[in-house]
Parts: C-alpha cells; structure tokens; sequence
C-alpha cells in the first residue's frame, strides 16, 4: 500500500491519514492542497468499511498490550457566528437515520442503564448519550456516535477476535480508561467500548476522569512549555495578519452578519462553517447576503498553509515535547511494566481532543500526520518475540496506517532489521532522556524551568 503524503493543517482544520475515500469519485488523492476535500477528510464520514494495518505481525510474535488515544466524534461546534442561525442538526439518536450502524439500538438501551459503572467525580452527572432535538454546543451528534461504534467494531474484530488480547471473562483490572470531564468524550469512550469489549458489563467499566486537556496529571507545572505556546500563537497570528485574502474574507462575511470583523474573527466562523460543511446544511444567510463556500475554501487554506509553517518554524514542536512527556512517559512506564510480566491494563483507553492528539504526533516526529480529523484515533501496540521472550516491540499506528517509521526514534530502524516494528527500549530511551535533548537538559523537570536561550 502506498500512502501518499499530504501536507497537514491546524487547530479546529483538518488533517488524518485516512484511507477512508469520503468522496466516491474521487480515486487518488488530489495533487494539489485541495480546501474542500481536506474537509471532506476532517469530516469522516462513516460511508465504507475501513482497511486498516493494525494488529499486522509476523506469525510469531504475540500481542500483549494495546493502548489507544482517540480524538471525540463529530460534534456540534463550540462557537456560534453571530446574528446568524444556529446550525438545525438534531442530537437526538435515531436508529433509522443516516449515518446509523447495525449496533446504534442496542448501544442507546444500554447506555439508558449504566449504573453499576464507576465514574470518577463529576463524570457520573454526564449524560452517557446525545440526546438533545437541537444539540447543544459542542454536543457529540449521531454521526459522532457511529464513527466510534465503527472504531470499536474494527479494534475488536483485530484486536479481540484474532488475537484474543482480553478473554471472555475479562475483568475491570485489564483495563485502563480515562477521558476529560466533556460529555462529547465520555460519550465517545462508551461507544467505542460498547462494540470493543467481548461483553459489556457496567460493573467492570471504571472511568477516570482527566481535568487536562494534555493529559499531564500531576506534572502540569511547565513554565517553558507555556512559553513555547505562546510563541507559537504569536506566529500563527503574524501569519494570518499577512493574508490579505484571509482579511478581505473575514471583512465580507462581517458585512453580511452586520458585526465588526474583529467581533467576526473572534467568533471562530470556521468552527461552526466546518459542522454546515459536514452535514451538508447549506451556510448561513442574512438580508446582507450569504456566507458561501469562497468564504469557506479561503479560511481552510488559510489553516493549511498555517499548519505547514507550524512544521518549519519548530515553535509547537518545542511546545508538544514538553506538553506531551507526562502522558507518553505514563504510556512507557506501562508498557515496561507489562512487558515484565504484569497482567493488567492491557487494553488503554484514551478520549481527548485535536488538542491532546495533535501535540503528541508532532512530539513522535509524525510529520506527515494530517491534523486529528474527528474520531482520529492513534494506537500503540506492544508485541512479544515468541523467538525470544525477553524482547519486546512496538507499532504505532494513526487511523489504521503504520506510521512505527516515520517516529524521530525510529526512523532509521527498519534499514537494518527484518522486523516490521520498533524496540520498546528506542521509545522508553525516548521518552525518558532523547526529548529533552533539544532543550539541553537531561529530565523533564529542568526543560520546562530552564529559559529560552
């Protein structure tokens, strides 16, 4: 398979390595940035069955650990443009509407009676599913829903069917969950779940709940790691300031709302023009005029040619090294652990946000990563040597594809071994010494509170 690289974008845009082909006419991918079907990409609209590399193996190697770290589904947006009607998208789930899958019945009845389950602090006051005639902001919609019912249904058949990675009587101990206290996450996690696990069982489904939205824990003190974003906002907004394409955009679409453009800007238009464009409701009119797709197609170029200077300018990089270290170095130490014998928490699960996946891909060096599309979904899976115990591998894959060798610690590696995967020692030395090279520094600690030289 030949997965041809496509230059990614940024916050709120578009970006996953899909081999979901959204557009059935469309049989290569375009050779030129193309806005509308960057789009169409980020939307992920659940139409064929995926193919995906996960699971895939020598013959003798054995799969013991999974963990996954999800983007949420499709969902209403988090921002309304003013003196504009809301977007008319219905919350409610309807088995027989479109998108739907064969389990959406079944998974609503169950969700109605999730009691037994344990859920951290106020996640237990959250609804386990959308439920609203007219959604509410950020509200996970039916098509969110699908698109994780489809995620589980693809990891459990890999994952629990061939290669028996949880048995049948498998207990609360041999998982892992943890999502960030938004009903759109927790929301997600209960979906894939619900088609992964061989049985699901409220009793053994322990949620923690994540305050973060990076995930760190207890190791959120990073002065550094705020500096790096800030510099990083400050490019993105020297950027957008050059565009005079972009300004006259945003000057048009203020005329037709009868706001001030910087009211316009402020209102983040292309977080709601993005949930229109996906489910396919025609943009906003008013008595001045429409918002059309000349208004959309500029603001989404504009975020991919952000997204390409954001991989140049190395700002957010500095920014993912130090925001991510507390999750993947969690993820190591777990690995490790069960590599050495442990048996429990064998299948993770994440559910975050575009902002707790993104950061981690350009932390790996995954530059050829398209910005988290909804439902995105970046899976680390560790194998045995059945030749050798002791030895123990790992894959990465994001959205089914392998990306083990596009990973800065192991890019080199597959040149000199016949082994289609990475070392578990190349992450852990990674994680806990390489990261912090770039920085001078030789722990976590002393990079997020040495200056900037």
């Amino acid at each position: 398979v030949h997965l041809i690289p496509v230059n990614p974008i940024r916050e709120d845009g578009l970006n996953p390595k899909s081999r979901k082909r959204i557009m059935p006419d469309l049989l290569t991918e375009p050779p030129a940035i193309d806005p509308v079907y960057e789009a169409h990409v980020y939307c992920n609209i659940p139409t064929i069955a995926e193919r995906s590399m996960e699971g895939h193996a020598p013959h003798y190697f054995k799969l013991v650990s999974v963990q996954v770290l999800i983007r949420h589904g499709d969902r209403y947006p988090l921002y309304a443009i003013p003196k504009t009607k809301r977007p008319d998208i219905d919350c409610m789930l309807v088995p027989s509407r479109k998108p739907s899958h064969p389990q959406l019945e079944a998974f609503i009845k169950h969700m109605s009676k999730g009691t037994a389950a344990q859920m951290d602090g106020s996640l237990s006051s959250l609804p386990r599913y959308p439920s609203h005639s007219l959604c509410e902001m950020g509200e996970l919609t039916q098509t969110g829903v699908v698109q994780h019912l489809r995620n589980g249904q693809l990891l459990r058949e890999i994952y629990i069917n061939k290669h028996k990675l949880l048995p049948s009587d498998w207990t609360a101990k041999q998982l892992y969950l943890e999502t960030t206290g938004k009903s759109r996450t927790l929301q997600s996690a209960l979906a894939l779940l619900y088609t992964f696990l061989p049985d699901f069982d409220w009793k053994k489904i322990n949620m923690r709940h994540q305050w973060s939205t990076i995930f760190c824990s207890g190791s959120c003190d990073c002065p550094m790691r705020n500096h790096y974003l800030e510099e990083e906002q400050r490019r993105q907004y020297s950027l957008r300031v050059k565009n005079n394409d972009l300004e006259k955009m945003y000057v048009d679409m203020a005329k037709i709302v009868g706001i001030p453009t910087r009211q316009l800007r402020a209102s983040n238009p292309i977080d709601s023009l993005l949930c229109y464009f996906c489910h396919n409701v025609t943009f906003p009119c008013t008595k001045m005029g429409c918002i059309g797709m000349e208004h959309f197609k500029v603001i989404k170029r504009h975020q991919l040619e952000d997204e390409r200077e954001r991989q140049e300018k190395k700002l957010y990089f500095l920014y993912a090294l130090l925001a991510t270290h507390p999750f993947l170095n969690q993820t190591v130490n777990r690995l490790q652990r069960i590599a050495e014998g442990k048996k429990e928490e064998v299948f993770v699960l994440y559910s975050a946000h575009d902002v707790t996946l993104s950061p981690v891909l350009s932390a790996l060096g995954i530059t050829e990563a398209r910005f988290p599309r909804f439902a995105a979904r970046l899976v680390f899976e560790l194998w045995q040597d059945g030749k050798r115990p002791k030895e123990h591998f790992i894959r990465i894959l994001y959205n089914g594809a392998d990306v083990t060798f596009q990973t800065s610690f192991c890019k080199d590696h597959y040149k000199h071994s016949s082994k289609p995967m990475c070392p578990l020692e190349k992450f852990a030395n990674f994680v806990k010494r390489d990261m912090f090279l770039i920085f001078n520094s030789t722990s976590y600690y002393d990079a997020c509170h040495r200056r900037a030289l």
